[in-house]
């Protein structure tokens, strides 16, 4: 018979990685929408990024859905601040936008944030 005390840590830990991943997938969905609505916001409506815009905020619903339902909310929600790093980088991708000191310091500051309270989760 194994021996079932030792497995079960394991699937402990992996269960709680879930939601983080994805909690950090909904950051991606969220600023990739953020982008299409952009590119379809001068265009006459219905247009296709903005149908797509639309589509990826329903698909990051989704993942945000599923990931508080097993996940820590206190723990989870911090991290969709993450939207904004993504956001200001496909910015000046696909838009031209420029980083400035303050927009750089406040990247730092929510990368900074969230790896703290990675770290801080760890611990438990």
């Amino acid at each position: 018979m194994p021996n079932t005390a030792a497995v079960a840590p394991e699937r402990a830990i992996e269960h709680s990685r879930k939601p983080v991943y994805l909690v950090l997938g909904c950051t991606v969905f969220a600023a990739a929408a953020q982008v299409m609505m952009k590119f379809g916001a001068g265009h006459p409506v219905p247009n296709w990024p903005l149908l797509i815009g639309y589509s990826l905020h329903a698909c990051n619903a989704l993942l945000l859905i599923l990931a508080l339902r097993d996940g820590e909310l206190s723990m989870l929600y911090p991290i969709i601040a993450l939207t904004y790093v993504w956001v200001n980088i496909l910015s000046m991708y696909f838009f031209g936008d420029h980083m400035n000191f303050w927009k750089g310091l406040g990247i730092a500051l929510v990368i900074g944030g969230v790896a703290l309270l990675g770290r801080a989760s760890s611990r438990r």
